[in-house]
């Protein structure tokens, strides 16, 4: 019964590149084009865009865990300064 009750909140979670994934079609890839294959140009801009994307991404996540280890840390000295209850 979990199981099923689960199943639809996972469907509604985009993954975690489909933000990139969208992104770098609007900037790189017109909306209406002739050719199959990408050109040389869009092939180039969704390999900027991506890694931008991705360098970014990586940037935000060192970020955080920066933050979550202050965030830590902080909290052991005021439960330390509050001492025992």
């Amino acid at each position: 019964m979990e199981l099923m009750m689960a199943e639809p909140s996972r469907k509604r979670k985009p993954s975690p590149g489909s933000g990139m994934t969208s992104a770098c079609h609007r900037k790189c890839v017109p909306p209406h084009y002739k050719e199959a294959e990408l050109s040389k140009g869009e092939s180039v801009c969704l390999d900027r865009c991506v890694s931008k994307y991705l360098d970014i991404h990586e940037r935000m996540g060192k970020k955080l865990t920066e933050l979550s280890m202050q965030d830590e840390e902080l909290m052991k000295r005021v439960q330390q300064s509050a001492g025992p209850v």
